[in-house]
């Protein structure tokens, strides 16, 4: 009876997939029927119109029918897992394995993991306050050179997680409570949700990255690397350039290590306690892009000539260090967003290029094209404008003080939960810019009626071309870049934008005028 039961669903989306094919049929039908000679413009883009449509009626069926089969895959991996919990149960153990998406097992205990498999002895995180970070690594090979990032037996550092607030007689408290008594719904207490790092162990490897063609981020390299080795020993890893630049200062940096190639880039993070950027916001957009997974701690010092993201000074750079390596710290995590480009030629949405992940926007605009951008943009499948303009800029609260406040959107707290939808020099007086929730999915697709090209940026790079019937995907990444605080969130934000931007800023009006009788 259960069988059949669930073969019903998949027959009614079979017949439902059939009708919607069936109507692309008819359209495609009705499309290439012979147009008479001096037929109407206007009938040229009704046809454009049903081809959107039969391309709309063949990705729904394709939709419909991937949905219903990950359904399924689902529904198997949560029958297994029910089935092993059950089995633990049995034997009076408790349940330490969930299945991921991947259907792989995955460990839920706080143990670290050794790379080649094992897992070590350690205590459970009682995961009271926050989320508790252990890992060992281990390589079996041992002959290695010094210079290359070390793969022998190195415990990363630990560290736990937990909101805070300022004092305990302030207003701000720790935890969102919200109440549903007697059917009203009230939030009890409101957060601060200011983050605090503290080590649960001592940080062991620092990267270190550095804006080029620099002389004085060069020097200051130099000597931190040196302090940092010789006070508070620990490891060194920089960029192979940074190197070396090193030892043609001096045969004394042969300690210091850097990587290969791209697939020792792709395990920083497993091997790294700390990133500390020497430049401006630029250069703390290139730490983010070298991890395309977890990301380290970032502490940025100010070099460059602005500095929204880096509020350390570089000349109190072995105070606040000593500071940090001690714990707590207060830190921002900025979210970043993960951009997909599907072709038309994709036969679904899974079918999309490599995922490039951004920390202030992607921008989608016309190039060197002389007609306007036209961009049909989806939020979660609902429509939400046709953007006729230069382009579309699509920001992170933490790029809202970059290109999508040039473009007239708002400054936007970094930890503000959201994205940004900011048109660039929109030909129409009404269209103002959106700020959306972080959860939503926004796809941006360039129509087949358009008559150029779009080109999308990431980050101000990695440009892509965008032809009629290409799509962009863009949702909130799951690994944010934790920064670190000079005092703490609001404070750092707040004094970016007055001295960076120089918010407000106005002579005060003259006390000795005419006043209020």
């Amino acid at each position: 009876m259960t069988g059949s039961a669930s073969v019903l669903p998949l027959e009614n989306a079979f017949s439902d997939s059939l009708a919607m094919l069936n109507s692309e049929k008819a359209v495609e039908e009705l499309i290439q029927q012979p147009i008479l000679h001096g037929i109407d413009d206007h009938l040229i883009e009704f046809a454009e119109a049903l081809r959107t449509v039969a391309k709309a009626l063949r990705q729904a069926a394709e939709g419909k029918a991937s949905a219903q089969a990950e359904a399924s895959e689902w529904k198997r991996k949560y029958e297994l897992e029910r089935t092993h919990n059950l089995q633990l149960e049995n034997k009076g153990m408790p349940s330490e394995k969930h299945l991921d998406e991947n259907g792989r097992v995955v460990h839920l205990t706080n143990k670290p993991l050794l790379s080649d498999g094992a897992v070590e002895k350690s205590d459970r995180c009682c995961g009271e306050h926050g989320i508790c970070s252990h890992q060992v690594l281990r390589d079996r090979e041992h002959d290695h050179d010094a210079s290359v990032v070390p793969n022998k037996m190195t415990r990363k550092a630990s560290f736990k997680l937990s909101w805070c607030c300022k004092g305990e007689k302030s207003d701000q408290k720790k935890h969102d409570i919200v109440s549903f008594e007697k059917g009203n719904i009230t939030t009890a207490e409101r957060s601060s949700k200011q983050i605090s790092l503290k080590w649960e162990s001592p940080p062991q490897t620092v990267l270190i990255l550095t804006k080029p063609n620099s002389t004085a981020v060069r020097i200051l390299c130099s000597e931190l690397v040196r302090w940092l080795k010789e006070q508070k020993s620990l490891n060194i890893v920089v960029e192979p350039r940074v190197r070396t630049e090193l030892l043609t200062e001096s045969s004394y940096y042969q300690f210091v290590q850097t990587w290969e190639n791209d697939k020792e880039i792709m395990s920083l993070h497993s091997k790294v306690d700390l990133v500390v950027t020497l430049g401006g916001d630029g250069t703390v957009l290139w730490a983010a892009s070298m991890f395309k997974g977890p990301v380290p701690p970032v502490v940025p010092f100010s070099l460059g000539s602005l500095g929204f993201m880096t509020p350390f000074y570089s000349e109190r750079y072995k105070e606040y260090l000593d500071s940090i390596l001690r714990g707590p710290i207060s830190i921002t995590l900025r979210h970043r967003l993960q951009c997909h480009v599907i072709r038309d030629s994709a036969k679904s949405d899974l079918d999309s290029e490599e995922p490039i992940l951004v920390l202030n926007e992607v921008t989608i605009d016309r190039g060197i094209s002389s007609f306007l951008t036209n961009l049909e943009c989806y939020c979660d499948n609902s429509f939400v404008t046709c953007v006729q303009g230069d382009g579309l800029i699509l920001s992170t609260t933490s790029g809202s003080t970059a290109y999508s406040l040039a473009a007239g959107g708002s400054m936007v707290h970094p930890q503000v939960p959201g994205i940004l939808f900011t048109p660039i020099c929109p030909h129409s007086l009404s269209f103002r810019p959106l700020i959306l929730p972080e959860y939503v999915t926004i796809r941006v697709q360039v129509p087949f009626n358009s008559r150029g090209h779009a080109w999308a940026s990431f980050d101000g790079k990695d440009r892509k071309k965008l032809a009629p019937g290409d799509a962009l995907v863009c949702s909130m990444a799951t690994w944010p870049v934790p920064t670190a605080c000079q005092a703490d969130s609001t404070s750092d934000f707040l004094r970016s934008i007055h001295e960076g931007l120089h918010w407000n800023l106005r002579k005060t009006q003259s006390f000795d005028g005419p006043r209020e009788t």
